[in-house]
């Protein structure tokens, strides 16, 4: 049925029900675009594509276990990743493989003249690396994002706002062995710049600062180069070798050491047969040697019967000498018994003259009460006297004592009562 057949109604409610079609369409294309947009923004976020990366590149002696798309590591944080990996031109006899990488921002910052490197570590025991940047310790940063400006040592002078200017170069003397300016150092000193010949400064202004790279450090050169699209710094390798490679060695100083390992063990095996070879014979010799030890133990049984060895060894003569001797050192201990007492009688005579001493001098204490404050006013007077020669100026070092470290105090137990001892 054709349209011109429908009713007017029929006709209104079929416009009505196309308009509405069509505005649901057009906003579910809008959401599609939409969603579309917010992913590939999304993901270009996650991916660094809006961030500023700074290129590096290095050298390394192969490529084994790196490939285009990996990622660059700085303190355990992937900050960048590898965007070319090419081997080196046949006479080039220094380097191998050339690498070049990105630094997202703002890890660059990290990087410096001095400290910072490119380290090829192993990732795993298959044979995967990773390449690894480490942090800066000093120099310069590799990049700066303030405008560059050479300047005239007549123009550096007349330059309204100095405070905002800094060196972006090195300044030497003219020898060429002592530094005068460092770069990034504010231009003070102009009258020691001119001395060194040096007509022309080039400087960066610190108020301004641009997003993209504005300068890149030239080593040889000690200044900063303007930064173009080709500009790349480079950072000295340090390669490791992989796992495997260090395996295989490992394994072929095994197989060296192989045969020195089994002649070892053939000569313990020497040695222990040995050992049980002499074992076996001083068994033997122990066997042999029952008769004799039979014998020695049935000799010292009969050491003390009349006529042994003991006689043999101390003659009846010698037995009267012993005799004597005991005699006159018994007559020797009675005479000294005697003296010590005579020695007591003395001492207890000398201790009774020393109490009628004592005793005097105690009446005469009690007689005169004055004597006791006389010797005590004595004693403080010389001691306030020592004290006095220990402050004073020409004596004093005379009377420095050396400290000594004294242990400390044991901790005191505290004490228990039996109930809680045997609680305890």
């Amino acid at each position: 049925m054709a349209l011109q057949d429908l009713t007017p109604q029929l006709r209104t409610r079929l416009s009505r029900m196309e308009r509405a079609v069509g505005w649901f369409v057009a906003l579910a294309m809008a959401l599609l675009a939409f969603g579309f947009v917010y992913y590939v923004y999304h993901t270009a976020e996650n991916k660094g594509w809006f961030l500023t990366k700074a290129p590096y590149y290095t050298y390394a002696n192969r490529a084994t276990g790196l490939k285009l798309g990996d990622p660059v590591m700085l303190m355990g944080l992937a900050v960048g990743q590898i965007t070319r990996m090419e081997p080196m031109p046949p006479d080039e006899f220094h380097h191998n493989i050339y690498v070049e990488f990105q630094i997202k921002d703002p890890y660059y910052g990290y990087l410096w003249t001095e400290g910072s490197r490119a380290k090829f570590a192993p990732a795993d025991l298959l044979g995967k690396r990773v390449l690894e940047v480490t942090k800066g310790s000093g120099g310069y940063p590799t990049y700066v994002f303030y405008p560059l400006r050479e300047v005239s040592l007549a123009e550096a002078r007349s330059l309204a706002d100095s405070s905002h200017w800094l060196l972006a170069q090195e300044v030497w003397d003219q020898t060429g062995t002592n530094l005068v300016a460092k770069a990034k150092a504010p231009f003070t000193n102009l009258t020691a710049i001119a001395a060194t010949g040096c007509t022309n400064l080039l400087i960066m202004n610190t108020s301004e600062q641009h997003k993209l790279m504005t300068g890149i450090w030239n080593d040889r050169e000690g200044r900063y180069d303007a930064c173009t699209r080709q500009s790349k710094y480079e950072l000295l390798p340090d390669e490791s070798a992989a796992v495997t490679e260090r395996l295989e060695e490992l394994i072929a100083q095994v197989e060296q050491a192989l045969p020195h390992v089994l002649a070892l063990t053939n000569q313990l095996l020497t040695v222990l047969s040995n050992t049980a070879n002499l074992t076996s014979n001083l068994n033997a010799v122990a066997l042999d040697a029952r008769p004799a030890v039979s014998n020695l133990t049935t000799l010292t049984a009969q050491l003390d019967r009349p006529g042994a060895l003991g006689e043999w060894l101390l003659p009846t003569n010698i037995n009267r000498q012993i005799e004597g001797a005991l005699g006159t050192a018994n007559a020797t201990l009675a005479s000294a018994d005697t003296n010590l007492t005579v020695l007591a009688e003395n001492l207890g005579r000398s201790l009774d003259n020393l109490a009628n001493l004592t005793s005097n001098l105690n009446s005469q204490v009690q007689v005169n009460t004055n004597i006791l404050g006389e010797i005590s006013r004595a004693i403080v007077n010389a001691d306030s006297f020592i004290q006095g020669l220990k402050r004073h100026w020409l004596l004093r070092s005379a009377f420095r004592t050396k400290d000594i470290n004294t242990p400390p105090a044991a901790p005191l137990t505290p004490i228990r009562s039996p109930k809680a001892k045997d609680e305890r």
